[in-house]
């Protein structure tokens, strides 16, 4: 009984620490959150009804959703990619390309939408090549896609980068030794391994994507029912001290992010568990 009472750990029991997680969330996400329903409470529900699904907002909803699934797709795929080069290969250039993965965390979001915009405009160093493709980026919803996929590729890259990191190249041999081929190697062998680590990249890079606002309104052009976010068309609301129709968006738009965010998790859980039963 002395050694076991000897043995405790560094962190206080289960019951505070209980507490002060649970205190800890309310404080810093439960109360704000339950502001918007407080908000939102002096309308009456036709009037909540009429303001947050208006055409204009419908619009914003569509085009945020949208754009932030159509970006963290991107993100999988390409950060998927870049991680596996940043792990697997050694080349001239390898430190500095790793440390740009994580300018977007450190750039302000404001500076990132200036450098977008100026670089996708008609007259910019890669619009002055489109444009004339029939390519428009700046001031269209492809420009919104574009930040998103800027703001939500590091948390793509650095989730799959542990778990490339903890595969063994031999693993890799050992296919190619029983005769499997590149394509097999990556789909049965390493792939199954990477798609968890993946979905969480995407998971977290669509729901980063979601709230993002700085980087999107200099290269949306903000126009109603085209490019307008529903971030911006949230500080609109504001700007025009109309709190109760600002929050009534918020809170859909919350309730909608959530339940989205749940049911992509939810899957990933299934699929995690079904993967430990075949296992």
């Amino acid at each position: 009984m002395a050694a076991g009472r000897g043995r405790r750990g560094v962190l206080p029991g289960f019951g505070l620490a209980m507490g002060f997680t649970l205190t800890y969330l309310s404080v810093i996400v439960l109360i704000p959150m339950s502001t918007l329903v407080w908000k939102s409470a002096g309308l009456t529900w036709a009037q909540f009804w009429h303001t947050a699904t208006g055409p204009r907002e419908l619009a914003a909803y569509r085009l945020s959703f949208a754009a932030a699934l159509a970006a963290a797709a991107v993100n999988g795929v390409f950060g998927l990619l870049l991680a596996w080069v940043l792990e697997r290969y050694a080349f001239f250039g390898k430190r500095l390309i790793d440390v740009l993965v994580d300018l977007p965390f450190a750039l302000p979001t404001a500076v990132a939408g200036i450098s977008l915009a100026s670089i996708y405009a008609r007259d910019g160093w890669l619009g002055r090549w489109l444009e004339p493709a029939g390519i428009h980026v700046a001031f269209t919803p492809l420009g919104v896609m574009v930040a998103l996929t800027f703001v939500g590729l590091p948390f793509v890259v650095r989730t799959v980068q542990p778990v490339l990191r903890d595969l063994s190249p031999e693993i890799e041999e050992a296919a190619a030794t029983l005769g499997a081929g590149r394509a097999q190697t990556f789909l049965r062998v390493l792939l199954p391994e990477l798609v968890p680590a993946a979905a969480t990249g995407v998971v977290l890079a669509f729901a980063r994507a979601l709230g993002e606002y700085g980087s999107v309104i200099f290269i949306a052009g903000n126009m109603p029912m085209r490019s307008e976010i529903t971030p911006l068309l949230i500080m609109i609301k504001l700007e025009e001290y109309d709190y109760a129709g600002a929050t009534a968006i918020a809170l859909v738009f919350l309730v909608a992010s959530f339940s989205l965010l749940l049911l992509i998790n939810v899957l990933s859980w299934r699929r995690g568990g079904a993967r430990g039963v075949a296992a």
